[in-house]
């Protein structure tokens, strides 16, 4: 797993394609929303959490199909299928991968966009770590739409499809827990959510993955 999650980050890193056009994305919807909204530091404060989980979001679902279809693509997805490491581990290896490589940059570049937003300075910290807590589980989620779409040609819009109300949830606690430290209460319950469904997509989107592959590379 190990080698694998490594060769997926020197590929990722070495191409430029998926990481660079993640962060514009990210970078272009978040300035595009001042024009949109107008200028009330109140109103951007106020609406920030929800842009920047929104952006992150939609800019992690753009790298997405790269995850299976290059591998699939060159016939080297039928020679990870039949060595040791299961189909599981793969997608595993896969998966944190790509959160290596779009979430991670994602949620750091989320800072100095919050400051874009006047976003108030107490609700970084939470910001940081409902990203860091919640984009492991858009990479899990994502794989596993990854896998059942794989072998599909132009299978990106079927993917998104599949993979939007999924993501979901876990907009909606990452989003109310950076909206309650701005507003002072409690964000921990929201966060504590949000965490709780990141541990259940990190234990069970690797299996579903796996049987999404199996089926596809045997069709």
């Amino acid at each position: 797993m190990l080698a694998l999650f490594t060769r997926d980050l020197k590929l990722a890193f070495r191409s430029g394609g998926g990481f660079g056009l993640a962060l514009a994305f990210f970078l272009i919807v978040v300035m595009f929303v001042p024009f949109g909204v107008g200028s009330d530091l109140n109103l951007l404060a106020r609406i920030a959490p929800g842009i920047l989980w929104i952006g992150a979001l939609l800019a992690c679902l753009l790298s997405l199909d790269r995850i299976f279809q290059l591998d699939y693509e060159d016939g080297t997805l039928d020679v990870l299928a039949t060595s040791p490491l299961p189909l599981s581990g793969i997608a595993a290896a896969k998966a944190t991968a790509h959160w290596v490589t779009t979430g991670l940059p994602l949620t750091l570049a989320a800072i100095p966009l919050g400051y874009l937003l006047n976003m108030p300075a107490p609700a970084y910290i939470w910001l940081l770590t409902s990203l860091a807590i919640g984009t492991p589980a858009l990479s899990f989620i994502g794989a596993f739409g990854a896998a059942i779409t794989v072998g599909i040609k132009r299978g990106g819009l079927l993917l998104s499809l599949l993979v939007l109300p999924l993501y979901i949830p876990t907009l909606i606690f990452g989003a109310v827990t950076v909206t309650k430290s701005i507003e002072g209460t409690n964000p921990l319950p929201s966060l504590v959510l949000l965490a709780g469904l990141t541990l259940f997509s990190l234990v069970i989107m690797p299996f579903t993955s796996a049987l999404a592959l199996k089926s596809n590379l045997k069709s």
